[in-house]
């Protein structure tokens, strides 16, 4: 099976002389393996070497950091030249150059959020203050670490390789074949992405209002004002929808007591976008004695962001943390660009920044805009589209990491933790994780959730002394929606209200890592978007304000998660076998796509039905007869959102119109949230609620006019198109409290999978001998539709199948699809 033109089929014994083999072969163990029966260690291939097996993995083996790095960039550029052509365009501030100001860019966490304009200016600005440049001179933590700098030049080599021997008209991939804007890279340009990784939590929320903020002209209307209870309440919605609509996770760490017949295992299920640079890859780097890690990374990292070694096993999840605050400053009537701080007036500071533009008619020309900042940081107008006005104040923002490099160190060394404790301890030392919470594994029976992130040093304290009343509305929980962060708006006109620098975090501005939540237990931790304070709810959490919400109602999707590790570990579940997690049943229970709402609600939705009078629902002046669904839904038993369910998408449709956007403890429960029972309640739906009864009117309106069956299995509706084939994909969103999260939308105007579970992973540790590993990639190696690894684990992951890992190198050598290319 020829996977590329450039790449020799070798022997399968070949590999001995390429990987090591022979010191390995009788250990069994990964090169370079540690405390589980280590082989000795030895030196890697001169050449950096790289072995594909099944569906495209590579696993990439040098002998030095750079070399490792050099076969990461070439491999990485194989699959998915495009994609990361097209993001080193973006972070250099050339899309309107080359592809026309008014397209759209994807800076944040989602797809297509602004324009090309607005993303080129926001880059720009960064570029103009050397922002990267002057992280790159400071030493590590706070620069990157030599093995870091050796990586990022190796693949610097490495990708400018595959372009010089692949040639630009010659690439495979019609969407940058021949295309100007398709050059080698420079370091800078790797160190430019990564930095845009680090500070996309804030990118989506606040690009647009920091390129367009500009102070009200002398003849201006004022915008219309906003109480600061409508500002807040505003501003809270947008930002549950944009939650709702962006990357998400579940993780579960068990620990020696929750498995059966090993010490630790790990599920990793991030819900990345399928498209576009937060795209994950999969690969395995091994430098012999050093590392051996396996796993998956954002697009362009040469390492490791989720994955295991041969003794710890890691995942992030979105953390509730808000990875930017708001200071409002008070401005002068007659002068708007001056501001007050203790008593004085400052002038806010201007600066011109200027991108060129490809115009309609094939010219290039400049465009120039003046963006203000005070000593807090930029000035914003609008935060996700809601308005900030510039009269009376203005807002300013700082960014918790836009001075974070530190999460390659972090990376880099998680890759090679020993143990759940020097996890905490790479955390603590880096606090470079960018608002996501990490959950791990170890081989010791240790199952560790830790919320150590580079956070804003925001005390209680801090927070009730210097809160705006918009500032406290967000903040606390009166306007409580979950998984949205507390969003802090700070009194500008007294300095003391910045973040103070703490002398026991490693940068500026950062809250303690000390006081950040951590938890370590033998049973099980884990995390799905929520707060830290139910990792396991035997064990409450408790932490600063800042880092989210305690003692609140938690999702559907956190409430299942809790549920499937209690269930499997009393053996309550109805599962055959032991008590405790297998390989077997922790990938059976993720794609059960079991539906906690359906669990919750179905048996009174049915109930609503069966009693409508005449079974007809009054909907916007239609009268919807309902008794054909009745028995649809009445005879979805099973409560699940696998590809042959029916009834699921009537009741996905109708679970959407009865949520309307709003918090789940605000539906019509009988029985209400009661925090010393968190994982059961709310529940109990009022059957006869007229919300309940509208919302099923509706959803039946809405899948007829659509022509859709009230009874079509969940494949006819859910599938995305690869190549010309459509490809059902089971699972459902997450405000149904399913694990396995996909959520369709629109892209470039066809109904895709936006995101969802991307790389997924299931890792089991024993006693001794190499981890027991195997995972999917949902969307697959490429994103260029003419490589052989464009979908190919996309219908394994339809299927509900896994890739068995090789992790060692014997189990490498027998790949049936082995291939090799060494880069002399």
């Amino acid at each position: 099976m020829a996977r590329r033109g450039f790449m020799a089929r070798l022997p399968v014994a070949a590999v001995a002389a390429v990987a090591v083999m022979s010191t390995l072969a009788a250990s069994g163990s990964p090169a370079g393996a540690s405390s589980a029966g280590s082989a000795v260690a030895v030196r890697g291939p001169d050449k950096p070497t790289i072995r594909y097996t099944e569906y495209g993995v590579p696993h990439i083996i040098a002998s030095d950091w750079e070399g490792l790095g050099t076969g990461y960039g070439y491999a990485a550029a194989a699959d998915n030249v495009c994609t990361l052509a097209e993001t080193y365009l973006m972070v250099n501030a050339q899309k309107s150059r080359y592809l026309g100001p008014g397209g759209k860019a994807s800076p944040g966490e989602k797809q297509n959020t602004t324009t090309n304009l607005n993303s080129d200016l926001y880059f720009q600005r960064i570029n103009d203050d050397r922002v990267v440049e002057r992280l790159l001179d400071q030493p590590a933590p706070n620069g990157p670490e030599p093995e870091v700098r050796e990586a990022i030049r190796g693949y610097v080599r490495g990708y400018n390789r595959y372009l010089a021997e692949t040639g630009v008209n010659n690439i495979s991939d019609p969407a940058c074949r021949g295309a100007a804007w398709v050059r080698p890279i420079t370091e800078l340009d790797v160190y430019r992405h990564a930095h845009a990784e680090i500070i996309m939590g804030s990118a989506d929320p606040l690009l647009d209002g920091q390129v367009t903020a500009a102070p009200p002209g002398a003849s201006a209307a004022s915008p219309p004002a906003s109480s600061p209870e409508e500002t807040a309440a505003k501003i809270r919605d947008a930002l549950a929808v944009s939650r709702q609509q962006s990357m998400g996770s579940n993780a579960l760490a068990v620990g020696s007591q929750g498995v059966s017949g090993g010490t630790g295992m790990l599920l990793a299920n991030p819900h990345f976008p399928w498209q576009g640079k937060n795209r994950m890859w999969q690969s395995q780097l091994t430098i012999p004695g050093k590392i051996n890690v396996s796993g998956a990374s954002l697009l362009g990292f040469p390492a490791v962001n989720i994955g295991h070694n041969d003794d710890v096993a890691w995942s992030h999840t979105v953390a509730t943390v808000a990875p930017f605050g708001l200071f409002d400053v008070q401005v002068d009537p007659l002068n708007p660009t001056n501001y007050l701080v203790d008593g004085a007036w400052q002038r806010m500071t201007s600066q011109q920044v200027s991108v060129d533009v490809l115009n309609a008619d094939g010219s290039v020309g400049k465009v120039t805009r003046t963006l203000w900042a005070t000593r807090y940081g930029p000035i914003v107008t609008s935060v996700l589209g809601i308005q900030l006005p510039w009269v009376v104040s203005a807002h300013a923002v700082r960014d918790v990491n836009m001075d974070n490099l530190r999460a390659l160190n972090t990376w880099f060394h998680l890759d090679q933790a020993k143990d759940v404790d020097e996890v905490v301890n790479t955390l603590e030392t880096t606090q470079g994780v960018p608002f996501f919470n990490t959950v791990a594994s170890d081989r010791k029976g240790n199952a560790l959730y830790a919320d150590i992130q580079a956070t804003a040093n925001i005390t209680d304290e801090h927070a009730q002394s210097c809160l705006t009343l918009t500032g406290r509305l967000l903040f606390n929980q009166e306007l409580r929606l979950p998984n949205v962060p507390p969003v802090s708006v700070f009194d500008g006109k007294r300095s003391a209200c910045d973040w103070p620098d703490d002398p026991n975090a490693v940068a500026p501005g950062l809250l303690d890592p000390h006081k950040q939540p951590r938890l370590i237990r033998k049973d099980f931790v884990g995390n799905a978007n929520d707060s830290a304070w139910l990792a396991n709810p035997e064990q409450p959490l408790s932490f600063p304000r800042v880092m989210g919400d305690t003692a609140a109602p938690r999702s559907l999707r956190t409430q299942e998660l809790i549920l499937t590790a209690q269930n499997r570990i009393n053996g309550t579940d109805g599962l055959p076998g032991p008590r405790g997690f297998t390989p077997e049943n922790m990938r059976q229970l993720l794609f059960a796509d079991n539906s906690r709402a359906a669990d919750l609600a179905l048996d009174a939705t049915v109930a609503m039905c069966r009693g409508v009078p005449f079974g007809l629902i009054l909907v916007d002046g239609n009268l919807v007869n309902v008794s054909e669904a009745c028995p649809v839904l009445a005879a979805w038993r099973d409560h699940d959102f696998t590809a042959d369910s029916r009834g699921s998408w009537l009741f996905e449709n109708y679970w959407a119109f009865l949520l309307g956007g709003q918090a789940i403890e605000k539906l019509p429960w009988r029985v209400p949230f009661d925090p010393k029972d968190p994982v059961h309640t709310p529940n109990s739906l009022d059957s006869g609620s007229s919300a309940v009864r509208d919302a099923f009117g509706r959803a039946v309106l809405a899948l007829r006019r659509a022509g859709v069956a009230l009874n079509a299995p969940l494949s006819d509706v859910q599938k995305i198109t690869r190549g010309g084939e459509q490809i059902p994909v089971h699972g459902s969103i997450s405000e149904l409290g399913v694990l396995n999260v996909v959520t369709p939308g629109l892209v470039d105007g066809t109904l895709d999978i936006t995101f969802g579970s991307s790389f997924i992973q299931q890792v089991k540790f024993t006693a001794d001998g190499p981890p027991q590993a195997s995972s999917v990639l949902a969307y697959s190696q490429s994103a260029n539709p003419n490589s052989p690894h464009h979908a190919d684990q996309t219908r394994l992951f339809s299927a509900g199948q896994w890739v068995a890992e090789r992790f060692t190198e014997e189990q490498i050598a027998a790949s049936p699809a082995l291939e090799i290319k060494i880069l002399s």
